[in-house]
Protein backbone atom coordinates (compact mmCIF):
# COMPACT_ATOMS: atom_id res chain seq x y z
CA UNK A 1 0.00 0.00 0.00
CA UNK A 2 2.83 2.30 0.74
CA UNK A 3 4.43 1.22 -2.43
CA UNK A 4 1.42 2.12 -4.23
CA UNK A 5 0.52 5.62 -3.07
CA UNK A 6 4.19 6.92 -2.75
CA UNK A 7 4.06 9.09 0.12
CA UNK A 8 3.06 7.59 3.31
CA UNK A 9 -0.23 8.92 4.41
CA UNK A 10 -0.63 10.75 7.41
CA UNK A 11 2.28 12.78 5.82
CA UNK A 12 -0.48 13.66 3.86
CA UNK A 13 -3.21 13.74 6.21
CA UNK A 14 -0.78 16.53 8.75
CA UNK A 15 -0.89 18.60 5.54
CA UNK A 16 -4.42 19.41 4.85
CA UNK A 17 -5.01 19.45 8.24
CA UNK A 18 -2.34 22.38 8.12
CA UNK A 19 -3.94 24.13 5.02
CA UNK A 20 -7.38 24.00 6.42
CA UNK A 21 -6.13 25.64 9.30
CA UNK A 22 -3.65 28.39 7.00
CA UNK A 23 -7.38 29.00 5.36
CA UNK A 24 -9.23 29.42 8.45
CA UNK A 25 -6.95 32.22 9.34
CA UNK A 26 -7.06 33.75 6.20
CA UNK A 27 -10.89 33.88 5.71
CA UNK A 28 -11.74 36.51 8.84
CA UNK A 29 -9.11 38.66 7.41
CA UNK A 30 -11.06 38.97 4.18
CA UNK A 31 -13.77 39.12 5.68
CA UNK A 32 -12.85 41.98 7.58
CA UNK A 33 -11.17 43.61 4.63
CA UNK A 34 -14.54 43.34 3.01
CA UNK A 35 -16.37 44.95 5.66
CA UNK A 36 -15.10 48.66 4.91
CA UNK A 37 -15.68 48.17 1.14
CA UNK A 38 -19.30 47.11 1.82
CA UNK A 39 -19.95 50.25 3.97
CA UNK A 40 -17.82 52.36 1.11
CA UNK A 41 -20.48 51.15 -1.44
CA UNK A 42 -23.19 51.81 0.87
CA UNK A 43 -22.26 55.23 1.71
CA UNK A 44 -21.58 55.57 -2.03
CA UNK A 45 -24.97 54.58 -2.64
CA UNK A 46 -26.61 56.57 0.12
CA UNK A 47 -25.00 59.83 -1.50
CA UNK A 48 -26.40 58.91 -5.02
CA UNK A 49 -29.46 57.94 -4.04
CA UNK A 50 -29.82 61.45 -1.70
CA UNK A 51 -28.72 63.45 -5.02
CA UNK A 52 -31.24 61.79 -7.41
CA UNK A 53 -33.85 62.35 -4.82
CA UNK A 54 -32.88 65.85 -4.84
CA UNK A 55 -32.41 66.22 -8.48
CA UNK A 56 -35.96 64.50 -8.37
CA UNK A 57 -37.52 66.90 -6.24
CA UNK A 58 -35.76 69.72 -8.22
CA UNK A 59 -37.32 68.14 -11.28
CA UNK A 60 -40.67 68.11 -9.67
CA UNK A 61 -40.98 71.52 -8.04
CA UNK A 62 -39.61 73.12 -11.85
CA UNK A 63 -42.64 72.58 -13.52
CA UNK A 64 -44.78 73.24 -10.60
CA UNK A 65 -43.70 76.99 -10.48
CA UNK A 66 -44.44 77.09 -14.13
CA UNK A 67 -47.97 75.80 -13.63
CA UNK A 68 -48.36 78.73 -11.26
CA UNK A 69 -46.51 81.42 -13.29
CA UNK A 70 -49.00 80.11 -15.88
CA UNK A 71 -51.74 79.29 -14.20
CA UNK A 72 -51.41 83.58 -12.62
CA UNK A 73 -51.27 84.31 -16.33
CA UNK A 74 -54.58 83.03 -17.37
CA UNK A 75 -56.46 83.95 -14.41
CA UNK A 76 -58.20 86.93 -14.30
CA UNK A 77 -57.02 89.68 -11.65
CA UNK A 78 -59.38 90.16 -8.78
CA UNK A 79 -60.18 93.93 -9.51
CA UNK A 80 -60.81 95.83 -5.78
CA UNK A 81 -64.14 97.24 -5.60
CA UNK A 82 -63.47 100.99 -5.15
CA UNK A 83 -65.80 103.05 -2.14
CA UNK A 84 -68.10 105.22 -3.72
CA UNK A 85 -67.73 108.90 -2.83
CA UNK A 86 -70.40 111.84 -2.91
CA UNK A 87 -69.60 112.65 -6.43
CA UNK A 88 -70.49 109.11 -7.56
CA UNK A 89 -73.87 108.49 -6.59
CA UNK A 90 -74.64 112.04 -7.13
CA UNK A 91 -73.61 111.76 -10.85
CA UNK A 92 -76.09 108.54 -11.02
CA UNK A 93 -78.74 109.80 -9.28
CA UNK A 94 -81.33 112.90 -10.50
CA UNK A 95 -81.24 116.50 -8.58
CA UNK A 96 -83.80 116.55 -6.41
CA UNK A 97 -84.54 120.01 -5.12
CA UNK A 98 -84.04 121.05 -1.50
CA UNK A 99 -86.93 121.17 1.09
CA UNK A 100 -87.62 122.52 4.54
CA UNK A 101 -87.20 118.70 6.09
CA UNK A 102 -83.95 118.74 4.63
CA UNK A 103 -82.46 121.78 7.03
CA UNK A 104 -84.41 120.46 9.57
CA UNK A 105 -82.91 117.00 9.27
CA UNK A 106 -79.43 117.89 9.31
CA UNK A 107 -80.05 120.23 12.46
CA UNK A 108 -81.74 117.19 14.80
CA UNK A 109 -78.32 115.71 13.10
CA UNK A 110 -75.72 117.53 14.16
CA UNK A 111 -77.51 118.06 17.47
CA UNK A 112 -78.48 114.50 18.48
CA UNK A 113 -75.49 114.02 20.63
CA UNK A 114 -74.57 117.12 21.65
CA UNK A 115 -77.94 118.30 22.90
CA UNK A 116 -80.77 116.45 25.46
CA UNK A 117 -83.96 115.80 24.03
CA UNK A 118 -85.89 118.99 25.39
CA UNK A 119 -83.22 121.07 23.52
CA UNK A 120 -83.93 119.06 20.28
CA UNK A 121 -87.49 119.97 20.72
CA UNK A 122 -86.28 123.69 21.07
CA UNK A 123 -84.20 123.12 17.60
CA UNK A 124 -87.25 122.17 15.60
CA UNK A 125 -88.39 124.97 13.37
CA UNK A 126 -92.44 125.29 12.12
CA UNK A 127 -93.34 125.45 8.69
CA UNK A 128 -94.37 129.30 8.98
CA UNK A 129 -90.78 129.58 9.23
CA UNK A 130 -90.09 128.50 5.92
CA UNK A 131 -90.57 130.35 2.71
CA UNK A 132 -91.05 128.23 -0.37
CA UNK A 133 -88.13 126.84 -1.75
CA UNK A 134 -87.06 126.41 -5.38
CA UNK A 135 -87.67 123.67 -7.63
CA UNK A 136 -84.75 124.11 -9.77
CA UNK A 137 -86.53 126.46 -12.40
CA UNK A 138 -85.90 129.64 -10.85
CA UNK A 139 -82.78 131.90 -11.13
CA UNK A 140 -82.00 134.33 -8.43
CA UNK A 141 -83.69 136.91 -9.71
CA UNK A 142 -86.95 135.39 -10.09
CA UNK A 143 -87.21 133.32 -6.78
CA UNK A 144 -86.40 136.18 -4.71
CA UNK A 145 -89.45 138.32 -6.96
CA UNK A 146 -91.55 134.87 -5.69
CA UNK A 147 -90.53 135.09 -2.28
CA UNK A 148 -90.25 138.79 -1.27
CA UNK A 149 -92.87 140.36 -3.46
CA UNK A 150 -92.58 143.84 -1.87
CA UNK A 151 -89.15 144.29 -2.06
CA UNK A 152 -88.85 147.96 -3.25
CA UNK A 153 -91.09 148.86 0.13
CA UNK A 154 -88.80 146.78 1.98
CA UNK A 155 -85.91 148.38 1.09
CA UNK A 156 -86.84 151.59 1.11
CA UNK A 157 -87.90 151.29 4.88
CA UNK A 158 -84.73 149.69 5.75
CA UNK A 159 -82.44 152.59 7.46
CA UNK A 160 -79.95 151.37 9.70
CA UNK A 161 -76.29 150.26 9.72
CA UNK A 162 -74.20 147.73 10.26
CA UNK A 163 -77.63 145.36 9.05
CA UNK A 164 -78.94 143.80 6.22
CA UNK A 165 -82.48 143.32 5.30
CA UNK A 166 -81.60 140.21 2.93
CA UNK A 167 -78.91 137.38 3.81
CA UNK A 168 -77.75 134.70 1.20
CA UNK A 169 -75.60 132.23 2.35
CA UNK A 170 -73.22 130.41 -0.24
CA UNK A 171 -69.82 128.20 -0.17
CA UNK A 172 -67.28 130.53 -1.57
CA UNK A 173 -65.98 133.49 -2.66
CA UNK A 174 -66.77 132.86 -6.47
CA UNK A 175 -70.12 131.94 -6.21
CA UNK A 176 -70.64 134.78 -4.11
CA UNK A 177 -69.84 136.69 -7.56
CA UNK A 178 -72.01 134.91 -9.57
CA UNK A 179 -74.85 135.28 -7.13
CA UNK A 180 -74.37 139.00 -6.74
CA UNK A 181 -74.33 139.27 -10.55
CA UNK A 182 -77.68 137.09 -10.62
CA UNK A 183 -79.24 139.98 -8.69
CA UNK A 184 -79.13 142.86 -11.78
CA UNK A 185 -82.90 142.59 -11.95
CA UNK A 186 -84.05 142.20 -8.68
CA UNK A 187 -81.81 144.53 -6.54
CA UNK A 188 -83.68 147.57 -7.72
CA UNK A 189 -81.39 150.66 -5.69
CA UNK A 190 -80.44 148.51 -2.99
CA UNK A 191 -76.83 148.02 -2.15
CA UNK A 192 -75.13 144.88 -1.79
CA UNK A 193 -72.24 143.65 0.55
CA UNK A 194 -69.79 140.91 -0.23
CA UNK A 195 -69.72 139.22 2.80
CA UNK A 196 -66.20 136.43 2.23
CA UNK A 197 -62.44 135.68 3.21
CA UNK A 198 -61.12 136.17 0.42
CA UNK A 199 -58.38 138.90 -0.21
CA UNK A 200 -61.03 141.01 2.15
CA UNK A 201 -59.68 141.92 5.84
CA UNK A 202 -62.67 141.59 7.79
CA UNK A 203 -61.77 145.13 9.13
CA UNK A 204 -62.27 146.60 6.30
CA UNK A 205 -65.54 145.05 6.02
CA UNK A 206 -67.38 146.27 9.05
CA UNK A 207 -66.12 149.87 8.64
CA UNK A 208 -67.91 149.35 5.25
CA UNK A 209 -70.88 148.03 6.47
CA UNK A 210 -70.88 151.43 9.34
CA UNK A 211 -70.50 153.66 6.49
CA UNK A 212 -73.73 153.09 5.02
CA UNK A 213 -76.92 151.50 4.91
CA UNK A 214 -76.49 147.86 3.47
CA UNK A 215 -79.55 146.54 2.29
CA UNK A 216 -78.27 143.20 0.98
CA UNK A 217 -75.44 140.74 1.92
CA UNK A 218 -73.91 138.12 -0.14
CA UNK A 219 -71.32 135.47 1.73
CA UNK A 220 -69.85 132.50 3.05
CA UNK A 221 -71.25 131.44 6.65
CA UNK A 222 -67.44 131.32 8.31
CA UNK A 223 -66.92 134.87 7.85
CA UNK A 224 -70.24 135.87 8.14
CA UNK A 225 -70.80 134.48 11.92
CA UNK A 226 -67.05 136.22 12.74
CA UNK A 227 -68.44 139.78 11.32
CA UNK A 228 -71.53 139.01 13.67
CA UNK A 229 -69.23 137.79 16.79
CA UNK A 230 -66.77 140.99 16.22
CA UNK A 231 -70.65 143.10 15.94
CA UNK A 232 -69.44 144.21 12.62
CA UNK A 233 -72.43 143.17 11.17
CA UNK A 234 -75.95 142.71 13.55
CA UNK A 235 -79.36 140.79 12.90
CA UNK A 236 -81.74 142.79 14.34
CA UNK A 237 -83.14 144.60 10.52
CA UNK A 238 -82.81 140.95 9.53
CA UNK A 239 -85.88 139.22 7.80
CA UNK A 240 -84.97 137.13 4.84
CA UNK A 241 -82.11 134.36 4.75
CA UNK A 242 -81.80 132.64 1.85
CA UNK A 243 -79.81 129.34 1.42
CA UNK A 244 -77.38 128.58 -1.85
CA UNK A 245 -78.85 124.92 -0.86
CA UNK A 246 -79.44 122.87 -4.34
CA UNK A 247 -75.94 124.72 -6.24
CA UNK A 248 -73.02 121.80 -6.85
CA UNK A 249 -69.30 122.43 -7.12
CA UNK A 250 -67.50 120.63 -9.54
CA UNK A 251 -67.47 117.29 -7.44
CA UNK A 252 -71.11 117.73 -7.33
CA UNK A 253 -71.03 119.00 -3.12
CA UNK A 254 -73.60 121.21 -1.85
CA UNK A 255 -72.62 123.77 0.45
CA UNK A 256 -73.69 121.56 3.48
CA UNK A 257 -71.53 118.09 2.39
CA UNK A 258 -68.63 120.25 2.60
CA UNK A 259 -67.65 119.32 6.55
CA UNK A 260 -65.96 123.29 7.26
CA UNK A 261 -68.78 124.95 5.41
CA UNK A 262 -71.43 122.74 7.52
CA UNK A 263 -70.19 123.74 10.58
CA UNK A 264 -69.47 127.31 9.87
CA UNK A 265 -73.18 127.31 8.62
CA UNK A 266 -74.72 125.45 12.02
CA UNK A 267 -72.88 127.97 13.93
CA UNK A 268 -74.20 131.04 11.89
CA UNK A 269 -77.68 129.26 12.93
CA UNK A 270 -77.12 129.31 16.56
CA UNK A 271 -75.83 133.22 16.20
CA UNK A 272 -79.82 134.67 16.58
CA UNK A 273 -80.92 133.38 13.25
CA UNK A 274 -83.14 130.26 15.21
CA UNK A 275 -84.21 132.43 17.81
CA UNK A 276 -85.36 134.94 15.04
CA UNK A 277 -86.97 132.30 13.11
CA UNK A 278 -89.23 131.04 16.48
CA UNK A 279 -90.03 134.97 17.11
CA UNK A 280 -91.18 135.18 13.96
CA UNK A 281 -89.07 137.88 12.25
CA UNK A 282 -86.99 135.93 9.88
CA UNK A 283 -87.56 133.66 7.04
CA UNK A 284 -85.42 131.04 5.85
CA UNK A 285 -85.52 130.35 1.99
CA UNK A 286 -84.25 127.57 0.19
CA UNK A 287 -82.75 128.47 -3.24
Amino acid sequence: MGDDLGDEWWQHEGASEEEEETEQEKQPTEKTKAKPEKRKRITEKTVKSKKKKKSEQAECIIPQKKETEDEKSTKPKKKRKKKKTITDVLATSEPKPGCPADLQNLITQHFSDKRSVIEQEELKLQDSSFLSSNDLTHSLSSYLKQVCPKWAKIQKQHTEKSSVVLLIICSSALRTIELIKQLTTFKGEAKIAKLFAKHIKIEEQVKLLQKGVTHIGVGTPGRISALIEKEGLNLQALRYLVLDWNWRDQKLRRMVDIPEIKLDFIKLLESGILNGCKEDKVKIGLF
